[in-house]
């Protein structure tokens, strides 16, 4: 299994953009065959940083969600275009 986070931040002025852009790709990612989770948050006391928690069940799945037409619109020519800093943590589960 993969799993990981994303962390994105945000200008104030984009936080309705934003949460409607992650309600269509989280409806598409959890489609997805290969997605077993994805949760989209907000970080409290920071509205403007978004965490999302994806997991998939190998790392084929991951590409393949990466390399969605439903990724290309809402995370490359949506969000990406607004975020104004991005993470990513890959995770390793202990159990």
């Amino acid at each position: 299994m993969i799993s990981f986070t994303v962390r994105m931040k945000f200008a104030p002025e984009d936080r309705e953009d934003v949460a409607e852009v992650l309600r269509l790709l989280t409806e598409a990612s959890r489609q997805e065959p290969g997605c077993i989770s994805y949760i989209p948050h907000r970080i409290e006391g920071d509205p403007d940083a978004v965490l999302i928690y994806e997991q998939y069940k190998d790392s084929a799945a991951a590409d393949a969600h990466r390399q969605s037409p439903h990724f290309t619109k809402y995370a490359v020519c949506g969000l990406y275009q607004k975020m104004l800093d991005r993470s990513r943590e890959d995770l390793v589960a202990l159990a």
